[in-house]
Parts: C-alpha cells; sequence; structure tokens
C-alpha cells in the first residue's frame, strides 16, 4: 500500500507555520473503509491511520508549491463508524493534494445546517397498560439518540424516578463534562451526553459562553423539547400559562435519552453533525433522531444521507424532519429512502381567542395568552396606528398616541408575534390581532403573547381588513382556554412537500405525526418566545415544526423496537407506512391548510398519519437490506467515485444486471411518466414477509391514480406461515384519459386479509 509510504518511516521534522494569508475552509473527507483500516494495521499502535493523511497532504501540498513549507491541515474530527473519514480545514492546494491519497473517495464543504406534550400520546390512541405501552414493551431498553441544540438535565421530564433497571451493560456512551455540565448530571434516563462544537466554532468563531454552553446544556430550547416529545418521563399537571394542562409524557416514556449537541445560536455544522452521528452509533443507540435539515443534494454529497446510510447499516432507525419550507412542491429535504421523513399535521386541540368585530361579525382565533378577556375597544391598522409601516408593528413604528388603549392589527412577517406584541404593549395598545396572508393560509401557530392578542386564519383575516376600511372599527377578544374536537389531523401549510427535487423516486415524505402548537418540557432560563427580550420563566412550552414531529416518529420507533427487538429499521419503518391512515377524526380525507385542493395528497403526508397500535402489528411488512440500498443507488447511475463515497469504497455495482428505481422493496410507488407521451408504463416488483397469523391470505385491491391502470400480478397472497416472504409485480399503465390539469395522479395498492389491511400511496407524475 502506498499512503506516501516514507510517511511510515520517518517522523515529520518540524510542526507547520502557521502562515495568516493562507485562505481556508473547513471540508469533510470521506475515505475508503478498507484502505484505512490496512493503513492502521500496518502502522499498530505507532500512528493512526489519519495522522499519515494529515502529514502527506501536508507533504504534497508543499512540493505543489516547490518545497516552500506551509501550515499543516487543522483536523476537527475523525470518523469511523456510520461514515469513515475526517473533517479538516484546509487550503485550496490541500484539497488538490488529497487526490494523491491512497484511499481518498470524496471531499465536500462544510454546511450550516438549521434546527427544523401532554395531549400527543392520548391522540395518537396510545394507552398506558395497554396495547403497545404494557409494562413488557416498555421494560426493553430502548436507547434514542438526538443530534439537537443539547438538553437541560435538571429537567423533570428527564429524572429516573422509578427507573429500576440499570443503564444496559451494550451502552458505551459518556456524560461529558463542560460548561455547567458535569456526569452527575446523568441518570438512568440521561444515560449520555456530549457536545460538538469543532467546526460551528471555525465556522462562526469562539462561542460566547455568556449565552450558550460549550457542553451539551441546551441555551435554545429546541433539543429539550424534541428529547422530552420522544422519550421524557411522565410529568403531573405539565401546561404553560395554564394552558394545555395535563400529563406530560414522551412518546417513549421509559426510554434512555443520549443528547448529541452539535446546534447552537447560527445553526449546526455538518462536521459536528458528522461527529455527533458517527459517536451515537458507536456507543449503541437504537435510534436516531434528526429534527435537523439542510438542502436538497444529491446522497453522495448530502453528510446527513450519507452518516444515516451508515446508522442504518449499524441497524439503527433514522427519523428525520421533512422540512418547514411548505407548502411549496418539491421543498422536502432528508429525503433518502433509508431515514423516515416526517412531515407536521395539527391535532384535535386549539387554544380559542375569539374576536367579536363591532358589525356582529365573529371569527376564530387561537392564542396562548391566559389572561382576561378585552372590552370592545377600537382597532387601528397601518396609517391609524402610526403610518404604512405600523401594519407589520415592528420596532419603533407604532405611534403611542394613535394605539394607546386600543387593539392594534398587526400582519405577519419582519417579525415575529411575539415581539408585535411587545411593540404594541409597549406603545400602550390593550390588545393585537395578528393577521395571516394569502399564502399563510388557515394555518394558526399559537404563540405566549404577553397582552391579550388573538392569531387569525386568512379568511378572517380578509374580512377583519375589509371591516377596518369601513371606517370607525372596533373589537373585542374573548379566550376560552384549550378546547377540544376540531377536526384533525390537519396537514400544516409550514411542513415541506414533496416529490423530491433530486431523486423523485419514492414518495417523501414518509408519513405525518403531530406538529403543530407541541407542548413539551422547556429550559427555564429561555423565555418561550425565544426572543432575548423575553424574560418569563416556563417548563413547558407549545411551540411548531416538523422539529415536532419527528421526535414523535423516534418515539413511536422507540416502543415498536422494543415490542419487536428483531425487527430491521426498514421492518420498523414499514409498519409505520402500511398503518397510516388518510381519514380524519371526522372521517373526512386529511385537508391540508397550504394547498386549494380539498384533501392532502402524499406529497403532503406521505403513506398518511401514524397509527401506532396498528404498526405494532401490520401483517405484513416490505424489509429491506443495506445492501438493497446500494442497488437503488447503483440505479441512479452514480459514478463508482460517487458509490464509494456513501459504501466506504467497498461495494460495485452488478453490471449484469439492469437495475431500475421503482425495484426498491419500499412501501409506498413513486412512478415518473413522460409528460409528453401516452404511451408510458412502468412495472415494479415488492416482495413481503408475513409477520401475522401463519396461515393467511390476502386480496390486491387497487385505488387507481386518474388517467392510470393498475395491473398487479399475482392478485393473491397464500401464506403458509410467519416469516415466509412472496412476490408480486405491479404495473402502472397509463391510459391517456387523465383530466385534471395536474402533473400528478394518486391512487393506493392495498392488500386485504380477514384481519389486516396492508396499504401503499401511488403517485405518478408526468413530468
Amino acid at each position: 500500500m502506498v499512503y506516501r509510504l516514507s510517511l511510515l518511516l520517518v517522523v515529520f521534522m518540524a510542526a507547520a507555520i502557521s502562515i495568516a494569508s493562507e485562505d481556508k475552509e473547513i471540508y469533510v473527507v470521506h475515505m475508503d473503509k478498507a484502505k484505512t483500516t490496512a493503513l492502521d494495521n500496518i502502522l499498530g499502535d505507532s500512528k493512526k491511520w489519519y495522522e499519515v493523511v494529515m502529514d502527506s497532504i501536508t507533504e504534497l501540498s508543499a512540493e505543489e508549491d516547490g518545497g516552500e513549507e506551509a501550515s499543516a491541515p487543522e483536523l476537527l474530527y475523525t470518523y469511523e463508524t456510520a461514515i469513515t473519514g475526517f473533517a479538516a480545514r484546509l487550503s485550496n492546494k490541500q484539497l488538490e493534494a488529497l487526490n494523491k491519497v491512497e484511499g481518498f473517495l470524496s471531499a465536500v464543504p462544510d454546511e450550516m445546517l438549521s434546527l427544523q406534550t401532554t395531549y400527543s400520546p392520548q391522540f395518537l390512541g396510545l394507552q398506558f397498560g395497554k396495547g403497545l405501552l404494557t409494562s413488557r414493551n416498555l421494560a426493553n431498553d430502548v436507547i434514542i439518540g438526538f443530534v439537537d441544540s443539547g438538553i437541560w438535565p435538571e429537567h423533570a421530564s428527564f429524572k429516573d424516578g422509578g427507573m429500576k433497571r440499570p443503564v444496559p451493560s451494550r451502552w458505551k456512551g459518556v456524560c461529558e463534562e463542560g460548561t455547567r455540565f458535569t456526569a452527575k448530571n446523568c441518570n438512568r434516563k440521561l444515560i449520555g451526553a456530549r457536545a460538538y462544537y469543532k467546526g460551528y466554532e471555525a465556522a462562526a468563531g469562539k462561542i460566547d459562553e455568556t449565552v450558550d454552553f460549550r457542553s451539551a446544556r441546551d441555551s435554545h430550547g429546541h433539543g429539550t423539547h424534541t428529547a422530552s416529545t420522544a422519550a421524557g418521563h411522565m410529568i403531573d399537571g405539565a401546561s404553560i400559562f395554564g394552558m394545555a394542562k395535563g400529563v406530560a409524557a414522551g412518546m417513549s416514556c421509559t426510554g434512555r435519552i443520549a443528547a448529541y449537541k452539535a446546534c447552537y445560536a447560527r445553526g449546526c455544522a455538518s462536521s459536528d453533525i458528522l461527529a455527533a452521528i458517527d459517536q451515537a452509533v458507536s456507543d449503541g443507540v437504537d435510534i436516531l433522531s434528526l429534527s435537523i435539515g439542510g438542502s436538497s443534494q444529491p446522497y453522495y454529497a448530502d453528510v446527513l444521507a450519507i452518516a444515516s446510510l451508515g446508522a442504518v447499516q449499524h441497524g439503527v432507525f433514522v427519523a428525520a424532519a421533512a422540512g418547514n419550507s411548505g407548502p411549496s412542491s418539491s421543498t422536502v429535504v432528508n429525503a433518502a429512502p433509508w431515514m423516515m421523513t416526517v412531515a407536521a399535521s395539527t391535532m384535535d386541540r386549539s387554544f380559542p381567542a375569539i374576536v367579536n368585530l363591532g358589525n356582529g361579525e365573529t371569527f376564530d382565533g387561537e392564542s396562548l395568552y391566559s389572561g382576561t378577556s378585552t372590552e370592545q375597544l377600537s382597532l387601528v391598522y397601518g396609517e391609524s396606528a402610526g403610518g404604512a409601516r405600523a401594519k407589520y408593528c415592528s420596532s419603533g413604528t407604532l405611534s403611542p398616541a394613535l394605539v394607546k388603549g386600543k387593539i392594534v392589527v398587526c400582519e405577519r412577517g419582519i417579525n415575529r408575534g411575539v415581539e408585535k406584541g411587545q411593540e404594541v404593549e409597549k406603545a400602550g395598545g390593550a390588545g393585537m390581532l395578528l393577521l395571516n396572508t394569502a399564502s399563510q393560509g388557515e394555518e394558526i401557530r399559537v404563540d405566549p403573547h404577553v397582552l391579550p392578542a388573538s392569531s387569525l386564519g386568512a379568511s378572517a383575516s380578509k374580512s377583519i381588513r375589509n371591516y377596518i376600511s369601513s371606517g370607525n372599527p372596533t373589537a373585542s377578544i374573548v379566550f376560552n382556554g384549550t378546547v377540544f374536537g376540531k377536526p384533525a389531523p390537519v396537514m400544516a401549510s409550514f411542513s415541506s412537500r414533496g416529490p423530491a427535487l433530486l431523486e423523485p423516486y419514492v414518495i417523501k415524505p414518509d408519513v405525518t405525526a403531530p406538529g403543530v402548537n407541541i407542548l413539551a418540557a422547556w429550559p427555564p432560563t429561555v423565555g418561550p418566545s425565544g426572543i432575548k427580550s423575553d424574560n418569563r420563566s416556563v417548563l413547558f412550552n407549545v411551540i411548531s415544526g416538523t422539529s415536532m414531529s419527528c421526535p414523535h416518529v423516534s418515539g413511536l420507533a422507540a416502543i415498536i423496537k422494543g415490542a419487536h427487538q428483531d425487527w430491521s429499521p426498514a421492518a420498523i419503518k414499514s409498519a409505520l407506512m402500511t398503518t397510516a391512515y388518510t381519514l380524519d377524526n371526522k372521517k373526512a380525507p386529511i385537508s391540508d391548510t397550504g394547498s386549494e385542493s380539498p384533501s392532502a395528497t402524499p406529497f403532503a403526508h406521505g403513506s398518511g398519519h401514524v397509527d401506532p397500535e396498528k404498526a405494532s402489528n401490520p401483517g405484513l411488512i416490505y424489509d429491506i437490506s443495506y445492501e438493497d440500498y446500494l442497488y437503488y443507488l447503483c440505479s441512479l447511475k452514480y459514478s463508482s467515485s460517487e458509490m464509494a463515497t456513501l459504501s466506504r469504497g467497498n461495494f460495485s455495482c452488478p453490471t449484469d444486471t439492469d437495475l431500475q428505481t421503482g425495484d426498491l422493496n419500499y412501501p409506498s410507488f413513486a412512478v415518473l411518466f413522460d409528460g409528453d407521451s401516452h404511451n408510458n408504463s412502468a412495472t415494479y416488483k415488492r416482495t413481503v414477509t408475513n409477520i401475522g397469523y401463519p396461515t393467511t391470505t390476502y386480496v390486491a385491491e387497487a385505488h387507481e391514480p386518474e388517467g392510470v391502470s393498475v395491473i398487479v400480478e399475482p392478485k393473491v397472497l397464500k401464506f403458509n406461515q410467519k416469516g415466509q416472504k412472496l412476490s408480486y409485480k405491479v404495473s402502472f399503465v397509463d391510459s391517456g384519459e387523465k383530466s385534471s390539469s395536474s402533473d400528478s395522479s394518486f391512487g393506493s395498492l392495498v392488500w386485504v386479509s380477514s384481519k389486516y389491511s396492508v396499504r401503499s400511496p401511488i403517485a405518478v407524475t408526468w413530468q
């Protein structure tokens, strides 16, 4: 092996001198696992493979400069479990030198990614002591790893009262000490905590420890909220300002938590995220919860996709947020087929703040304000509140002389809702109405306002604007606390939509789960609005996002893993997808606040809303192995170097087999047709495994998308034993009879037995 082998025999003679004028950037470098392993075997205990690579880069780049001394690469992390490689600060010449290092596969610039329940368990149909939540299932030690903004370890949600079983002996993680964090902060609930910030500090500067922590302690709230949503301990009397009151519990309330902090004030460096994922897999987590996301990239350039594939190879289930860029199409992120991509939708809980206009009209808004209702007061808006810019209620735009004692009408945008309320209060206003635009639709995300306020949907907002223009407008706001029973689930407008931008060969997102107005644990030092000027202290907070829906699924996956310890990540995913439902609590199709269509499509909710009790006993599963995913990647016609990055260099695509993307054994069907032709057809193969009754028969029911004929062969599957696998083919034929102007049409294929209904959505797109 040549790895600049001379470096194995001599020690680099002098430490490189830093050159201030030399521009360097941080790169994540992928290496061939077989080559690095072989090099370590040669080196023994004298050196590690990455030290040799660093020396090689330094020597090779110096040769390019005619032998002049150059600064050495700055090594940040090495990765050896989920992926193989390292993160380092490199100059352009050092980056070029990598091409001459044996085992080098690829390098991508470090990227700054972003962060994306008293009632959730009941809404999901979970009952403690019954079904999935029996003592037998909950006694199994399932460990959930969270790559997020850290955790507030003293919170009651992370106490280990009643957890008598010791930490699993297989656990290799630690509780790292750091700023305001010691080993004593961990217990039998919070069993591990680490922090990764080298990439962040290299890009954004040293962390200001007056506002954040160089430790796993959470100064943001996001990580505390997600961890408690998935696996928080049961807490009586949880609420925010008396609202949403009840027993707070994570989905897997007896699950173990491991916190990996990689997110700070300005975002999450991909090099830090990779280090966190790599360590989490090495530590022994069973589930990874990733409420983070970046931009859409090919899988071989997507660090989250690459690392999560390595995690799945080690048997780890990976749940990831679909993103908060909806309702525009093709905005979904974390769309790799080995990731469980989770959209966000509502529950049937609301916090009514009724607006009564002076003309007799009444509109239903929502608010987390917990004070008294207002009297009928004058309304001011825009010019009547201080000028044209006053309609956004941003800093300094409101005139105290015009708004004192009145209700101010504010448009969403520019600043946060709570900040608008602070401006209204500062100017002497008595209340606020927060209006949605047409593009924001009917979705209402509640805010913990500092004064009487109500947030309203687009249609109510339009009527209020019209009323204001009529002259001498008045209104009152009446608060009705916490109410249940509204139609749900409804797809959140912000939830990112499919199809995937770059690889639309599987339907994404996969499922939806509660992600709007979710109550969960919160650091007492962080105001509920998250803004610096909010000095209120709460122990629980209500926030929204696919960051909130993702940990719901992470926790559910942990419960299912506890009940079925031999299930693969793909089996758990299949169970959650094929048992998901598409009708709301009023027996109508799930609706979509971000669409003019009366019902949501699979590009909004995937297979539907998760149903954990049914998922624990799905009848059939579509299993997928690590090698199956690699064959799928081969079908994308990736180059050998791109495949090497994903497989860590130890896989070659077959040359004697015609692979097609549609043959991945996925629990849904994404079909792509030529939009300029009506002579379209596609045939896909699937294999299902019987995990229900040993002797059972399933019959295929095809609900055909508009303009498409669906042919299933065979139409009947007869199983004789548990664990038996049977295959079928399904053909999709363009009938030329699609009448709608939409580029896509939707249907489903359902395998029905006497007990089970195993459903897969179909999405056909004319490109």
